[in-house]
């Protein structure tokens, strides 16, 4: 089972059992035929559909298609993001976070963070060198704009201190 949301307004449940596609309860049976990577020709209830796939990315779920001309921007979510939702726990995945804090001591060999710099989930924020590894500290959420950054390169952190503030 899967839910997508397009353009932030539809919302469309979608499970694929064997052989079969069903959307919103409904069988879905059309001919597909791909004309070139990410394009497509789709025949569904006697009515021709041109697809194609704008951008894909599948750790966010995200897509943008565009559809005879038309423009759609589709957000999903899996069996498992259903069931954290259901327990109260799919608001985690946008947590915004104040800080980073080091997570093992180390020596600072590189910060990428710069005063006035918008920080996104996924962006390098520093190297940390610890028992002779160079390691990449990632931000795991949105951070924004850094308020202030404790470290340098050459500094020596303890786990648990603090190295940036947003």
């Amino acid at each position: 089972m899967h839910q997508q949301k397009i353009n932030n307004r539809y919302d469309i449940k979608t499970e694929n059992t064997v052989g079969a596609l069903h959307i919103n309860g409904i069988k879905c049976e059309a001919d597909i035929k791909a004309l070139s990577a990410g394009v497509y020709h789709i025949i569904y209830n006697n009515r021709s559909y041109n697809v194609e796939v704008v951008s894909f990315n599948a750790g966010e779920k995200t897509a943008e298609i565009i559809v005879n001309n038309n423009t759609y921007h589709i957000t999903a979510k899996d069996q498992f993001d259903l069931l954290l939702d259901q327990l109260g726990l799919g608001a985690l995945n946008h947590v915004k976070l104040s800080e980073i804090k080091a997570p093992m001591p180390g020596l600072v060999l590189k910060s990428f963070v710069t005063p006035g710099c918008e920080v996104k989930k996924g962006d390098n924020l520093l190297v940390l060198e610890a028992m002779k590894m160079e390691n990449i500290i990632k931000a795991p959420a949105d951070m924004g704009l850094p308020r202030q950054i404790f470290i340098k390169p050459g500094d020596k952190v303890e786990k648990g201190q603090i190295l940036m503030l947003f």
